[in-house]
């Protein structure tokens, strides 16, 4: 082939090539991009949740991990279960006690922890109360309800100590901010109530007597015991594995962030609403303290041994007609 032919056809090859890759360029510019896994989640319109939320969206952890979040606020917290069972959203927060009575209707929902933060009994001042036996006669506000677990709780610490909580005291049930209003104004000597609730009121000088926590191991449970979680449809789960993976991913590095940083904090005073330092503080390390450290036979074991106590005393409207912990009440999917 003459010299002039082939430097002719090598010329001629390299502009197609230029071409081919200009045309491709082009077109991956025009073509949309591979769509994020969308994964809902429906929380308490100014529940602690949207503390970590924040985190996430601030640093773009959903965006890293390829996730598009859609976050459903709602007014109260059957809302947010009824919005997961009408599959208007993916994912809940819930304790593993709804879970599990789900679970005994043979509705397949799941728990991933999420916290360990438990409630606590809130003293008026001045009122001398310190133990349970202190409660004798006085009228106590429950928030909640009758089947409220840390209610449930406290009273079967009472009866392991001899006494029956729900006999010698007054109760006053309602939601939370009722409750705590009704203690500042004097109406009840004492509140048993959510965490950040209570920490807000030892915040603002009523002394905490006893906390949840401290029940749960003269009850003999040995772990700080996640209570509450991602819930969901493992249906759904089994479907999205992968996504479900990275949101759990994501949320773990909010709490990192949350446990680590006070320059978090500060970023979310805002949400918080904490009127005061004392408050501000109180809520922030009552949440780290409530951040899961450890997830393993020994804490399920805990969850069985409470499972059972709380079907003793709440019956089959908390837990369900099981007389053991629903298997798959605790989710093992993300971890296969």
């Amino acid at each position: 082939m003459p010299p002039d032919l082939d430097q002719a056809t090598t010329s001629r090859a390299r502009r197609l090539l230029a071409a081919g890759l200009c045309a491709l360029t082009l077109l991956a510019a025009v073509l949309p991009a591979a769509a994020a896994d969308q994964v809902r989640l429906a929380v308490l319109k100014y529940g602690t949740a949207n503390w970590e939320l924040d985190v996430i969206r601030r640093h773009r952890l959903d965006q890293a991990q390829d996730l598009a979040l859609e976050v459903k606020e709602y007014a109260g917290p059957q809302a947010t279960t009824v919005a997961l069972q009408a599959g208007d959203a993916d994912l809940a927060i819930e304790d593993w006690i709804w879970v599990a009575r789900q679970r005994t209707a043979g509705r397949p929902f799941s728990f991933v922890p999420y916290s360990t933060a438990t409630g606590a009994l809130v003293a008026a001042q001045g009122s001398g109360i310190k133990t349970l036996a202190d409660l004798k006669g006085k009228r106590l506000g429950i928030a909640g309800g009758p089947t409220d677990k840390n209610w449930l709780i406290l009273r079967a610490l009472s009866a392991k100590e001899g006494g029956d909580l729900a006999a010698t005291v007054e109760p006053v049930y309602g939601a939370p901010p009722l409750v705590g209003e009704q203690l500042k104004q004097g109406r009840v000597d004492a509140v048993v109530t959510y965490w950040h609730y209570a920490a807000r009121l030892t915040a603002a000088g009523f002394p905490q007597a006893l906390g949840v926590r401290e029940a749960l191991r003269a009850l003999g449970m040995t772990t700080d015991l996640p209570m509450i979680g991602y819930c969901f449809d493992e249906t759904w789960a089994a479907g999205h594995r992968e996504a479900l993976r990275r949101f759990l991913s994501a949320a773990d590095q909010a709490r990192t962030l949350l446990r680590d940083s006070d320059a978090e904090w500060e970023a979310l005073r805002p949400l918080m609403a904490a009127p005061d330092e004392a408050t501000f503080i109180a809520l922030r390390d009552g949440y780290r303290a409530g951040i899961p450290t450890r997830w393993g036979a020994a804490e399920r074991a805990d969850a069985q041994r409470l499972y059972v106590l709380l079907r003793a005393l709440g019956g089959a409207d908390l837990v369900g007609e099981a007389a053991q912990l629903p298997a798959g009440t605790f989710w093992d999917g993300v971890q296969d």
